[in-house]
């Protein structure tokens, strides 16, 4: 694998998020001492995932699909003989909507770019979407 800098391209996609105070979510994550859920996984993984927004789980911890959810999807992907760390798996909102509810469309524009350029970056060969906001964003 040559060395293209996606690495430090993702590194710099997450101190964006980490600092970006004009959505209306990042008060609620500084306010309940949570993280944002940028994304994790191999950085040439030819599968990426994409969910909706973190829950409870994933914004405790930063990590996306740690919780239920998570366990089905490891689930899903041992018995395909697909190991978790050789793909790539994020969601389009960043960081988690008050009380689990959707996203709303103003906070899913205000991430989307983000998702774009981790798909620019990582450039997968197959999207897998999972929930039906991430259904309904088509990459540009």
């Amino acid at each position: 694998m040559e060395n293209n800098g996606r690495t430090e391209r993702l590194r710099k996609i997450k101190e964006e998020i980490v600092g970006l105070k004009d959505s209306p979510l990042y008060k609620e994550r500084i306010k309940n001492g949570v993280f944002p859920v940028i994304g994790e996984g191999n950085h040439y993984a030819k599968i990426m995932f994409i969910g909706e927004a973190p829950g409870k789980n994933e914004a405790a911890t930063g990590r996306p699909f740690c919780g239920a959810a998570g366990k089905i999807l490891d689930e899903l992907l041992k018995s395909a003989g697909i190991d978790r760390r050789d793909v790539y798996v994020t969601n389009i909102v960043k960081d988690r909507p008050p009380f689990n509810r959707d996203p709303l469309p103003e906070e899913i524009g205000i991430y989307t770019p983000f998702l774009d350029k981790q798909i620019d970056i990582i450039q997968p060969y197959v999207i897998a979407t999972l929930g039906r906001f991430s259904i309904e964003v088509r990459p540009q």
